[in-house]
């Protein structure tokens, strides 16, 4: 048999995640299908859920805004050649610098509370993916390892904080204090009447600078560009004169850094206190958000898009379609990750043969070449 030639660019960034997508949608159909339910009104139920009026659109752009820091996060680390599996501890313990912020400026004013809070936020989480950076380049600690390692780590010290430290004297309830003043993030409702009362803020505002920025440093700076030439070729970066342990090092940082951001977004754009739990996987989507959008600022907006409308849309089937639980509807979304993370590879190598089949001169050789192994 000859081999396959790689997809063109558009099918690979473009047609195999929608086809990937369209598989995902057929077997969560055939699913509810099974329970007694019609595919099609779950579908539609799902989509004017998510975009049909102004406050579900608004849920989805918040969900899509937490999607875009975790995706962002691991895309980074991606074309060092890292697989950073960490996003959700980082932005759980970078809670810490969102609260602490936010009380100590409550009394000052949400433009001063809201640049302090990011930056605190993306410092925590930072620092935190930057020692699992700093044992696989100094220790030979691979980062997969670490960062599920530290998740866990993330997940007790939180809960030790906001038991007997941050917890406020008397409250039953393991959270820190409130913020009431200055250090609550403006809602977009409070601009748009649109947004109904969707919890979607100005954190969005700094979600789309993250991508832009995202794109500059990977493809127009030298640091992005030794970051590509760490994830391609090791072994050619050394030579080239780069420091990769070095790169290693700041390339987790930024990635625990824009990670972190989901808790300015959770903790003081809608809880407005830090409370358990916060990330609520968040981070763990971010991989397939990542991987569907081709770990490229474009596809994992897009991405973020549809992830934010499958939770946005999945509390709307539950409340049109009691029959499908809260369980069916993780399956579906576990459905979607399934087909489009972890199997988006699944459809690639029956599209790789027909790209090659469609052209004359492919086929042609294609068909010269079973020939002579036949002859043979």
């Amino acid at each position: 048999m000859s081999a396959r030639r790689p997809l063109p660019r558009w099918a690979d960034v473009a047609l195999l995640p929608a086809l990937n997508l369209l598989l995902a949608f057929i077997v969560s159909g055939i699913v509810v299908l099974v329970i007694g339910q019609n595919p099609i009104d779950a579908l539609r139920i799902m989509i004017g859920g998510a975009f049909g009026y102004g406050e579900g659109f608004g849920y989805t752009l918040h969900f899509a805004t937490n999607f875009v820091f975790t995706g962002l996060a691991v895309a980074i680390a991606a074309h060092a050649g890292l697989f950073n599996i960490g996003a959700e501890g980082q932005a759980y313990v970078a809670g810490i610098g969102a609260i602490l912020a936010a009380l100590f400026l409550d009394q000052t004013h949400w433009l001063l509370v809201l640049p302090v809070a990011v930056l605190a936020s993306a410092a925590i989480g930072g620092f935190w993916a930057f020692i699992p950076g700093y044992l696989q380049a100094k220790r030979g600690s691979h980062v997969v390892i670490t960062t599920i390692m530290f998740n866990f780590i993330a997940s007790a010290l939180m809960v030790y904080l906001l038991n007997r430290v941050l917890k406020p004297v008397g409250q039953m309830e393991p959270s820190s204090a409130s913020v009431t003043n200055a250090g609550k993030i403006p809602q977009l409702r409070e601009f748009f009447s649109f947004f109904g009362y969707a919890p979607v803020n100005v954190t969005i505002i700094f979600a789309i600078l993250a991508l832009i920025g995202t794109y500059i440093l990977i493809w127009h700076t030298k640091l992005g560009f030794a970051m590509r030439t760490l994830g391609k070729n090791p072994t050619a970066s050394r030579y080239a004169g780069i420091s990769n342990s070095r790169l290693i090092m700041i390339t987790m940082t930024i990635s625990g850094g824009l990670a972190g951001l989901v808790a300015v977004n959770e903790v003081l754009g809608v809880q407005n206190r830090l409370v358990l739990d916060f990330p609520s996987g968040y981070g763990f989507v971010g991989i397939a958000v990542a991987l569907m959008g081709r770990n490229h600022p474009v596809g994992i907006a897009l991405a973020a898009l549809l992830f934010g409308a499958l939770y946005q849309g999945g509390l709307e089937l539950q409340f049109y379609m009691p029959a499908i639980t809260r369980e069916m509807i993780v399956v579906i979304q576990a459905l979607v990750i399934l087909f489009t993370g972890a199997m988006e590879g699944l459809l690639r190598p029956g599209l790789e043969t027909a790209f090659m089949m469609r052209r004359p001169e492919d086929k042609a050789e294609a068909v010269a070449r079973e020939t002579a192994t036949s002859d043979s």
